[in-house]
């Protein structure tokens, strides 16, 4: 005798994806690979393990009495927040033993680190990242979050710096966590872009989202309006526009954050230079490159200026820029006030 309930329970499940954590897919993608050595995977793994620390650091920051500035100034000249360098020091701890890492390079750290001079067996990487972007939203709960890039070491380069140096649209692999309403990590090896979310009752980030894919069209901008009178004309146009026919602005003073709605939502991020920053203000390496390959690999367009993004020759490791990224149309209309 049949049990129409039960059937159906079945057929449900039998169309739901079974519970996919961070560790599986990266396994997973692992074995498409046959020559693989493992050395990615292990990467991926350290930046899971960092991201876990970090969120639970700043989950407890204010009664752990971890708020507010350090007495210390970056190499951007900027002054560091005490979970700065909590964020900076828990990555270099967790990838320092990845036999796969050849070299580390942070926002917060002048020069490059060397981890590994000899070749060793399989492939070696150079991790580049933002330990805390946005952390100045720290103090009243805001939004921040970790950007990564993941490059190739160059073993024929002579100084760190060169194996470094690297146009984005060499990058092996790029991501970002978000420490929010709950802790995302979104990644992509260049076969689409993947989301996970992480659940602290077992410790695990688990699969949410594959192959995402901006919106080709969204009626917001992301930008910090406060600078609008010292953005070049052509920024100025657009908002113009963009206001007059309907737009919303989001902001949340974290570009991860706002380029996290952008990547689920649709719309623009921009980042223009400004008189105080007439290059730009985010770094290439850091931060652009990295949100410029995921915005790609979902559908989109990232560009410093009309140039762009991934084919940016670096010259120096913290080098600036200035961005617009974000869905196909948007980031168009961007380009046609300011070309």
């Amino acid at each position: 005798m049949e049990t129409p309930g039960l059937d159906l329970e079945q057929s449900a499940l039998s169309q739901r994806d079974n519970l996919t954590t961070l560790q599986s897919h990266i396994l997973s993608g692992e074995q498409k690979h046959p020559n693989a050595t493992g050395s990615f995977s292990w990467i991926l793994s350290a930046l899971s393990l960092s991201a876990k620390v970090i969120s639970a650091k700043i989950r407890r920051a204010r009664l752990s009495d971890v708020l507010g500035a350090v007495d210390n100034v970056n190499v951007q000249g900027e002054r560091q927040q005490k979970l700065d360098v909590i964020a900076n020091e828990t990555l270099l701890r967790c990838l320092g033993n990845r036999a796969g890492v050849a070299i580390v390079a942070s926002e917060e750290n002048e020069e490059p680190m060397i981890l590994q001079r000899t070749a060793g067996d399989g492939q070696r990487y150079c991790v580049l990242f933002d330990p805390l972007d946005g952390s100045s939203n720290i103090d009243t709960c805001g939004g921040v979050g970790t950007i990564f890039s993941i490059l190739r070491h160059d073993s024929k380069a002579s100084t760190p710096e060169e194996s470094v140096l690297q146009a984005g649209a060499r990058q092996v692999a790029a991501g970002y966590i978000l420490y929010g309403s709950s802790t995302v990590f979104v990644y992509t090896a260049g076969a689409g872009v993947s989301l996970f979310v992480l659940d602290p009752s077992i410790g695990a980030f688990l699969k949410v989202g594959d192959d995402l894919k901006i919106p080709a069209t969204g009626k917001t901008y992301s930008c910090n309006e406060g600078n609008r009178l010292t953005f070049p004309a052509g920024y100025q146009r657009y908002l113009d526009w963009a206001q007059t026919n309907g737009y919303s602005s989001r902001y949340a003073g974290a570009m991860v954050a706002d380029v996290h709605r952008v990547l689920l939502q649709g719309g623009v991020f921009l980042y223009p230079p400004t008189k105080k920053a007439p290059d730009g203000k985010l770094r290439l390496m850091y931060e652009a490159n990295p949100m410029a390959m995921i915005v790609e690999q979902a559908g989109g367009k990232a560009f410093a200026g009309t140039q762009r993004i991934l084919e940016v020759q670096p010259k120096t490791l913290h080098q600036r820029t200035s961005v617009v990224l974000g869905s196909r149309d948007e980031v168009d209309h961007v380009l046609k006030h300011v070309g």
